[in-house]
């Protein structure tokens, strides 16, 4: 199994993910700036859509998106889930929920076309965090289990602290907890995070 990621970019998640879950994987790094992965290929070669990240199974098959490459890592690692019988359609609410109202926000902070747009975004995100501090059920999103939608989370809190963003204190102790986590630690060796979106 492969993993495409560039260090920075929301490939951490799933590296996390996949760490935490046991699952072996290769790290393939590709280079944004030129759109290129390290053995040279185009990215659209992996992913036609030219974005991060990309998980390719042993098979070929490849997924795509922070959401369907999160459930996918959830299903075959159920302690990364959301217990329940509405659990996997909990897990994807949140997923979703990130990756819609929180990582899209970031690109009109990293890259916004001015500084209204960018305004608008950090208050945005402001609302957002707000909205998921109080989300938290204990040490975590779902409780005292780490799933994988804490992962894309603290990938977003990252991102947060990196353009100077005021979090809830409730995200801050969680950023400090998930940080400590020996999945997070070696995932962020290997990929450290940096600004990018």
């Amino acid at each position: 199994m492969k993993l495409y990621y560039s260090p920075g970019t929301c490939s951490l998640a799933p590296r996390i993910a996949l760490i935490e879950a046991g699952l072996p994987f290769e790290g393939v790094a590709v280079d944004l700036r030129q759109r290129t992965v390290e053995d040279g290929r185009s990215l659209k070669e992996v992913n036609a859509k030219g974005y991060l990240p990309v998980l390719e199974l042993d098979d070929g098959r490849r997924y795509t998106e922070s959401v369907a490459v999160l459930d996918w890592i959830a299903a075959r690692c159920p302690s990364l889930g959301v217990p329940g019988e509405d659990g996997r359609t909990r897990l994807i609410e949140m997923l979703a929920f990130l990756s819609t109202e929180v990582h899209k926000q970031f690109t009109r902070v990293y890259f916004p076309t001015c500084d209204a747009e960018r305004a608008l975004a950090v208050k945005k995100l402001g609302q957002r965090f707000q909205w998921l501090a109080g989300q938290l059920q204990g040490d975590y999103l779902f409780g005292a289990a780490f799933t994988t939608a804490d992962a894309y989370l603290y990938v977003m809190l990252t991102w947060a602290g990196n353009v100077g963003l005021d979090l809830p204190p409730a995200l801050t102790a969680f950023a400090e907890r998930v940080a400590q986590r020996p999945a997070v630690v070696q995932a962020c060796s290997a990929e450290p995070p940096a600004q990018k979106a």
